[in-house]
C-alpha cells in the first residue's frame, strides 16, 4: 500500500536533488517547513477554520440535496419542471460564483460556506435523483399492498433504495467542497489553508507553500478514509446483498 507513495518520493528526491530550481525544494525541506509551520499555532489559526468551514458547508449541501433530490426524485412533473433551471445552474463553473457572492453577501462566514455549498450540492442532488427514481416498483407495489406510508414508507424504502446513489454523490461531492473550500479563502481573506498557501506563494516562502499544498493531500486522504468506513457502515446490507446475488 505504501509501495507507490515512497516510490513517489524517492522520485521527487532524486529529482530535486539534481536540480537546481528554487520553487522545487527536496521532500527533506518541504517536510522541515511543514513541521515549523503546521505544528504550531498556525495549525488552530488556519487550518482548523478551514476544516470547520469545509465539513459545514459540506453538511448543508448534503442536507439540501438530499431533501431536495427525494422531492424531485417522487415527482416527475417537479423534475420535468426543474431540469432546465437545474441544468442551467449546474452548468455555472462554482468558482466564478465568489466574485458575485463577494458583492451579494460580503467577504465573510457566509460567503464561504455559499462558495462549498454552490459547487458541491449537485453530485448529491443528481444522484439521489436517480436513486429515488430507481426504487423497484416491485417494493412499491409491495408496501402499497401492506399500507406502508408516510415516514415509515420513506425511511424504509425510499431512502434505503436510494442510498448507494447518495453514497456515491457525497463522495463526490467531498472532494469538490475541498476544492471550493480552498478557492473560497483565496480571495480577500485573512484566514484559512487558501489564504496562508497564497501568502507563501507572495512572499516567496516555496516551501512553505508545498507544505500547505501537502497539507490539503493529507487532509483529502484522511477524510476519504474516514468517510470510506461511514459509506461501508451505512451500506452494509447493499454490500452483503451483492455478495448474495454474486453467490459468493
Amino acid at each position: 500500500m505504501l509501495l507507490l507513495p515512497v516510490l513517489l518520493v524517492l522520485l521527487w528526491w532524486g529529482y530535486t536533488a539534481t536540480g537546481s530550481s528554487y520553487y522545487m525544494p527536496t521532500p527533506g525541506v518541504i517536510a522541515g517547513a511543514f513541521a515549523e509551520t503546521w505544528l504550531s499555532d498556525q495549525f488552530f489559526v488556519h487550518a482548523l477554520p478551514s476544516i470547520g468551514r469545509l465539513l459545514a458547508g459540506f453538511a448543508l449541501a448534503a442536507v439540501a440535496g438530499v431533501i431536495a433530490g427525494v422531492a424531485l426524485g417522487l415527482s416527475p412533473r417537479a423534475r420535468a419542471t426543474a431540469e432546465p433551471v437545474l441544468e442551467f445552474c449546474r452548468a455555472i463553473p462554482p468558482p466564478v460564483l465568489v466574485p458575485l457572492l463577494m458583492l451579494l453577501i460580503g467577504v465573510n462566514l457566509q460567503m464561504k460556506l455559499a462558495v462549498i455549498v454552490a459547487g458541491s450540492v449537485w453530485p448529491i442532488l443528481l444522484n439521489t435523483i436517480e436513486g429515488v427514481r430507481a426504487v423497484d416498483p416491485v417494493l412499491v407495489d409491495t408496501c402499497r399492498c401492506y399500507r406502508i406510508r408516510g415516514w415509515r414508507w420513506l425511511t424504509t424504502l425510499v431512502l434505503r433504495s436510494a442510498s448507494p446513489q447518495m453514497m456515491a454523490g457525497l463522495r463526490q461531492a467531498l472532494s469538490i467542497a475541498i476544492i471550493l473550500m480552498v478557492i473560497s479563502e483565496m480571495f480577500a481573506s485573512s484566514s484559512g489553508l487558501g489564504f496562508r498557501i497564497v501568502l507563501a506563494q507572495r512572499q516567496f516562502a516555496i516551501p512553505e507553500m508545498w507544505s500547505g499544498i501537502l497539507l490539503l493531500g493529507l487532509l483529502g486522504f484522511a477524510l476519504s478514509v474516514v468517510f470510506g468506513r461511514v459509506e461501508r457502515s451505512v451500506l452494509h446490507w447493499y454490500e452483503g446483498a451483492r455478495a448474495a446475488s454474486r453467490g459468493t
